[in-house]
């Protein structure tokens, strides 16, 4: 009977329409282009989206419902889209094929203009945001749009060549996500980079107005760049992958009044919007001779740790340079020296942390002098040049001169003499010359012939065969991807269930019923080889049972999920979540005895 309702409205007034979240968005602003038809096509062509930088889609969703005998079918497919240049634009025609017929979309017309606008996905007002683990009413990927994106804000758009910027990737969202996934991580062409280490394994989040609207907020990468070229430079998007938790309501009057209903997992791909970084030539004017690139605040000391020595002997010049800039990019400072003096490569020495604000600290370069002859000498003034960009100006220092005076050289230690073993000899702290006074002779029983030597000759044979069986057993034990993974999936859940153990310790409950609700999903999973975003009760409970599995095994399951997934979103009393933990445990183990 319903397959009769379904068909008797299928293909009535059949039509595809397409919309936008806003039809006036700033330049980099988000917002959503969605395609919705009655009808279940068999394929779809979206339009050239010119003008438009495309950050998140396609992300289809679908609907099914029969209400007194009328059925409606609805399916959508939406993109988030980006403004890139100012003007108005029409975004052209879709096509869906559906039922062997070919419907065409209604053109949609979309001016961007300078500077901020509305909100991601055209949203405005300052309603309160829910925390990360909130979830999506109403079912479709396009109720996601605006309500989780990803950002990489600069902190300079304008810069010369060589000038430090900090590159933030942030994560902005209202909605619950289960799980995430990198895709592609930037690459930066055009830039020397440096990544802001974070040594909190937790992610932080605050809360941030944007565009008139409030998010939970979490940055996710932080880097520093100094560009190596100058021109326009754009900034490689950060790529993920996030499976969103979304509500599916309850067509049962009783549930929707008691707020009824189940979940949906749903894959959403985005990726931050393109950022363009102008970036400036150094200028010519006032350019210093011997200028070597170094760009930011800098100043330069040097020191002598001997005014005077004795000719063979060595002394350190070092040379410090501190501030904030480009420092792991400098070259060794060159040193005009007496030909008498003998100079080694310095020892490069760095005292250098990265943070927001840039890379800072200092760094010495030691160089080890060894004067030949007696006599006075002098090390000249070094000079170290940079280009400030704050004061878009070159700036010129001067370190000290040093006066050397060297004496003759220790007797036997002639800095002319070459190859004879006395000069050796008055240098040997790390080299001697050659014993000739020595003998060579045979003592005790020789090792060839002995059984020690037969032992050993069989022994490399022995041990390249069982290598090649051990191979060959492991190759069959590892060709089933799938067994593997099911193998692993224990060890994988004791990960999730170890963190379980530190959330608790540390009084964390949100954070301990999160990474117990991840470790059991993904060990059932990996376990029972399903997807998670193809996750659900049922398709756990039916692998389960096929396997031999009873029934309160089960139950002890679906209700040690169900207190977790309640802890996630509302605090639970009268619970002890050791014994919560205990029976995650007990209930794996059960699991892999019986599977």
């Amino acid at each position: 009977m319903l397959l009769l309702q379904v068909a008797s409205g299928y293909g009535q007034g059949i039509k595809v329409v397409a919309s936008v979240s806003s039809a006036e968005v700033a330049v980099g602003e988000q917002f959503e282009l969605k395609f919705s038809t009655d009808g279940s096509p068999e394929s779809f062509n979206p339009p050239s989206f010119g003008g438009f930088q495309v950050v998140g889609g396609p992300n289809q969703s679908s609907s099914f419902s029969s209400i007194n005998g009328n059925t409606t079918i609805n399916m959508s497919v939406g993109y988030i889209l980006v403004g890139v240049r100012e003007g108005t634009y029409t975004i052209g025609a879709a096509t869906m094929l559906i039922g062997g017929r070919t419907y065409r979309s209604n053109p949609v017309r979309v001016k961007v203009v300078k500077g901020s606008g509305r909100s991601p996905g055209g949203q405005s007002g300052n309603s309160a945001a829910g925390s990360p683990d909130d979830v999506v009413p109403g079912g479709n990927a396009g109720d996601i749009a605006g309500k989780l994106f990803l950002r990489a804000v600069a902190s300079k758009n304008n810069v010369y060549q060589g000038e430090q910027i900090t590159v933030s990737y942030k994560l902005y969202t209202n909605v619950g996500i289960v799980d995430n996934n990198v895709d592609k991580l930037p690459d930066f062409n055009g830039f020397w980079s440096q990544e802001i280490k974070n040594l909190n394994p937790n992610v932080e989040w605050k809360v941030e107005d944007y565009n008139g609207r409030r998010y939970h907020v979490a940055v996710l990468k932080q880097v520093i760049l100094f560009p190596e070229r100058f021109g326009k430079l754009v900034l490689d998007p950060l790529s993920m992958t996030f499976i969103v938790r979304q509500v599916v309501p309850s067509n049962d009057p009783i549930e929707q009044f008691f707020g009824g209903g189940s979940y949906k997992d749903s894959k959403y791909k985005i990726k931050s919007a393109p950022v363009t970084i102008n970036v400036r030539p150094l200028p010519e004017a006032g350019r210093p001779e011997g200028f070597q690139g170094a760009v930011g605040r800098f100043s330069v000391g040097a020191t002598l740790d001997k005014p005077s020595l004795r000719a063979n002997e060595a002394m350190n010049y070092t040379v410090k340079i501190k501030g904030t800039g480009n420092l792991k990019l400098l070259k060794a400072p060159e040193l005009k020296l007496a030909a008498d003096i003998e100079k080694y490569d310095p020892k490069v020495t760095d005292n250098i942390t990265e943070s927001v604000d840039g890379v800072s600290g200092s760094r010495e370069y030691s160089y080890l002098l060894i004067p030949r002859h007696a006599g006075h000498y002098k090390i000249d003034e070094l000079k170290f040049s940079y280009f400030d960009p704050a004061a878009a100006k070159y700036v010129m220092l001067v370190t000290g001169s040093f006066p050397v005076k060297v004496d003759k050289a220790a007797p036997g230690s002639q800095a002319g003499a070459y190859g004879g073993q006395q000069d050796v000899k008055v240098m040997d702290k790390d080299i001697r010359y050659i014993k000739t006074d020595g003998s060579l002779g045979a003592d005790g029983p020789g090792f060839y012939g002995s059984p020690l030597f037969f032992v050993l000759l069989f022994l490399g044979p022995l041990g390249f065969a069982a290598a090649l069986i051990y191979r060959s057993w492991s190759r069959e034990q590892n060709r089933d991807q799938v067994k593997v993974k099911g193998r692993n999936a224990g060890k994988v859940a004791a990960r999730h269930l170890a963190n379980a153990e530190i959330q608790l310790q540390t009084g964390n409950k949100p954070a301990f019923y999160e990474a117990l609700y991840r470790g059991l999903y993904g060990y059932l999973s990996d376990k029972l080889n399903i997807r998670i975003a193809e996750l659900s009760r049922e398709k756990i409970a039916g692998q389960l049972m096929l396997k031999g599995i009873d029934t309160g095994l089960l139950d002890r399951l679906n209700s040690t999920l169900d207190l977790c997934e309640m802890a996630r979103y509302a605090p639970v009393s009268g619970i002890a979540e050791r014994e919560v933990l205990e029976k995650a445990k007990m209930i794996i183990s059960d699991i892999e005895s019986h599977v």
